[in-house]
C-alpha cells in the first residue's frame, strides 16, 4: 500500500518538478506556473509545455 502512495506522489509531484528544473521561465513566472499546479489544476502543468516562453537563444 505504500508503494502505490510513493507512486501516486511522485507522479503527482513530476509536473512540478518539471517546471521547477525548466529554463523556458524564471523568477515569478515560474513561481506562478507552480502555484498554478498546486492550486489551480494539476493539468495546468500541460498548459505551461503549450504556453511558457521559448526560451531565445
Amino acid at each position: 500500500m505504500s508503494l502505490i502512495l510513493a507512486i501516486a506522489g511522485i507522479l503527482w509531484l513530476l509536473p512540478i518538478i518539471i517546471i521547477v528544473c525548466s529554463s523556458k521561465t524564471t523568477g515569478r513566472e515560474k513561481l506562478a506556473w507552480v502555484l498554478a499546479v498546486i492550486f489551480i489544476s494539476w493539468f495546468a502543468w500541460i498548459f505551461y509545455l503549450l504556453l511558457a516562453p521559448i526560451k531565445k537563444n
